[in-house]
């Protein structure tokens, strides 16, 4: 079952799911914003209708944190759930679909045998109705969100919310509390340190900070997470500045910060950008 901590004053986690996905609300005078929207859509559904049993109040938007399908794939359910409700994300994100999840969805209709747990018969591919590119300032009634779109990092769709007056920060998959960070789909391993450095910059000591998976975190967290994808970022990067081949790239080192068999997608993407490919070609990886 769902989980539900109130993190700050009318900010409220949601954990739960086959993802663990956290699901963010900030309250305001005039409603409700929601971050994320599930791998599917039932679990959209089924988040929306969470939500309306606990909150009495509308939906006035939604947040996707980034397009990656665990996130998005139940965008579809609050368009049909509440048709007025804008959803905002990455300007990049409609092509972040044509070239990942839209052509995953197809290998999956053709073959669900690949992704035997994953319920996409009925997936729609929603992107958002409020695209951003720069940074945005939502007014819920009384309180102001920001929207941060970010540099290529987990993804080049990555956007950071922050709640000014609690000091809160909802970094969808730039953090990951619960398991390793992801080189999914669309990755950017050796800038991903470089915005994660940043944003533990622009944080204070006791600012409150939700990942996209697990327990909510703090600055420290950040930074120090900012430290390990620095060691891979920098390991690869020597890797390749020596000669070695990509698939001798994870043997030079025995002490990788993060389990080794998760880095195969960190060390195809950043050998394609040293090597000068367009990163937005490159993978079809899980998110």
């Amino acid at each position: 079952m769902p989980t539900w901590i109130t993190v700050a004053e009318g900010v409220h986690q949601r954990r739960g799911g086959p993802f663990d996905l956290s699901v963010v609300v900030v309250e305001g005078a005039d409603g409700l914003l929601v971050v994320d929207a599930g791998g599917d859509p039932s679990e959209g559904a089924e988040i929306l209708a969470d939500i309306r049993s606990r909150f009495d109040r509308p939906v006035l938007g939604l947040v996707n944190t980034h397009a990656h399908f665990d996130h998005t794939f139940g965008n579809q359910a609050f368009r049909s759930g509440v048709p007025d409700v804008a959803i905002h994300g990455h300007a990049l994100i409609a092509r972040h679909f044509e070239r990942y999840e839209g052509p995953r969805v197809a290998a999956w209709r053709l073959d669900p045998s690949r992704e035997p747990g994953r319920a996409w018969a009925d997936v729609e591919l929603v992107p958002p109705t409020h695209p951003i590119d720069a940074p945005v300032d939502l007014d819920l009634g009384g309180r102001a969100v920001r929207l941060l779109p970010q540099p290529p990092a987990h993804s080049d769709t990555d956007v950071v919310l922050f709640v000014p007056d609690v000091r809160v920060w909802v970094l969808g998959d730039l953090v990951e509390e619960s398991g390793p960070p992801m080189y999914g789909s669309g990755s950017y391993p050796l800038t991903w340190p470089d915005v994660l450095e940043a944003l533990a910059a622009d944080m204070r000591d006791g600012d409150l900070v939700m990942p996209g998976h697990g327990a909510v975190v703090d600055r420290a967290f950040v930074a120090r997470q900012a430290g390990v994808l620095r060691v891979i970022a920098d390991r690869i990067a020597g890797a390749h500045a020596q000669g070695l081949p990509a698939d001798e790239a994870l043997a030079a080192h025995a002490d990788w910060p993060l389990p080794p068999e998760g880095l195969t997608g960190a060390v195809e993407r950043a050998y394609l950008a040293l090597d000068g490919e367009p990163l937005e070609q490159g993978g079809t990886r899980d998110a």
